[in-house]
């Protein structure tokens, strides 16, 4: 059979794809930018190398997304790399969102590596509100990056008030009269998210007092001296919160286990009483059950006055235990 050829397109209609645009938000008033890309790409990364003199280690840390917190101090910008937790509805779990920053004196840069609402938010604001894009641009690029790191701390207390209305039902539900099992595996969970948020921030407490040295000539106003100083205040909230939430959370562990320790000996009490009980019991059958001739063999008051003993050898032992509080 002959082979069927598919006809060839001339070379005039064969078309490259066309390349992607980069996803780049900008706001600009008074001399200063603000760009806002979310999630780069290699198009985002090239328009930064096009756009930007910047020094090619920092946008390979921009790529590679697993950069601890850190301040890069140049003589015409900073380069920072922040963390803050971001809630996963899908796995329900919490992890760091790493914030890529340049910031120069006529520039702002925000590079979150997953969509940020807080960020996302002010940039709409800004965008939406002239009046208050001119009265933040006019103070330069410090104070528009304090805003934004402002917006990003306060977007981290609504997740440690949810973790403490966990640990409040926690609490809740340990006491009740029966349990449900499932209370050890939100105890896991709740501690799980505490490491997590420990994990994001512990690194970047002490990046923040170097920013606040390494960044004078652009965060020069002593009114955004104060601004920041506020911001450490924050992160040393965040972080006595956690400490307490961390005492808290295992405070709760070992209470539970004292708690089920102790339901199983309450258990192990009433079993053991319960044998010891019905001991007499089994002593008197067996002892009659032997295959030899024993007294009052084959006469039925005998298995009444038996049966009559051996009742009142169980209340008396019932009495006992009930007088020493083991029932």
């Amino acid at each position: 059979m002959p082979r069927i050829r598919r006809p060839r397109l001339p070379a005039a209609s064969v078309t490259a794809p066309a390349a992607l645009e980069p996803r780049v938000s900008v706001l600009e008033q008074s001399g200063l930018r603000w760009i806002q890309i979310e999630s780069p790409g290699p198009a985002e990364i090239a328009w930064l190398e096009e756009e930007f003199s910047f020094h090619e280690l920092d946008l390979e840390d921009v790529r590679s997304r697993r950069q601890r917190p850190k301040v890069d101090d140049y003589q015409d910008y900073l380069f920072l790399v922040l963390h803050f937790p971001w809630y996963d509805k899908a796995s329900g779990r919490l992890f760091p969102a790493e914030v890529n920053v340049f910031i120069g004196r006529d520039f702002l840069i925000t590079i979150p590596n997953v969509p940020l609402k807080p960020v996302r938010n002010v940039f709409r604001r800004l965008e939406a509100n002239e009046e208050e894009r001119a009265e933040w641009f006019v103070k330069g690029s410090g104070f528009l990056f304090y805003e934004v790191l402002d917006s990003l701390y306060g977007y981290c207390f609504p997740i440690l008030d949810q973790i403490g209305r966990k640990l409040e039902e926690i609490e809740d539900r340990m006491f009740e009269r029966d349990p449900d099992e499932s209370i050890v595996r939100q105890i896991s969970n709740v501690k799980q998210e505490i490491i997590s948020y420990r994990k994001i921030t512990k690194p970047q407490r002490p990046v923040l007092r170097q920013l606040e040295r390494a960044g004078e000539r652009f965060l020069a106003s002593e009114d955004l001296d104060i601004y920041y100083d506020d911001l450490i205040d924050s992160a040393e909230r965040i972080w006595d919160l956690l400490e307490n939430y961390k005492e808290v959370v295992e405070a709760l562990e070992t209470t539970n286990e004292t708690a089920i320790s102790h339901r199983q000996n309450r258990v192990l009490r009433v079993l053991t009483v319960l044998t010891v009980v019905f001991l007499p019991v089994t002593f008197m059958t067996n002892l009659f059950g032997m295959n030899v001739p024993v007294p009052f063999d084959h006469t039925v008051g005998a298995f009444f006055a038996i049966a009559g003993v051996l009742v009142a050898a169980v209340l008396v032992l019932l009495g006992v235990f009930r007088w020493f509080r083991w029932l």
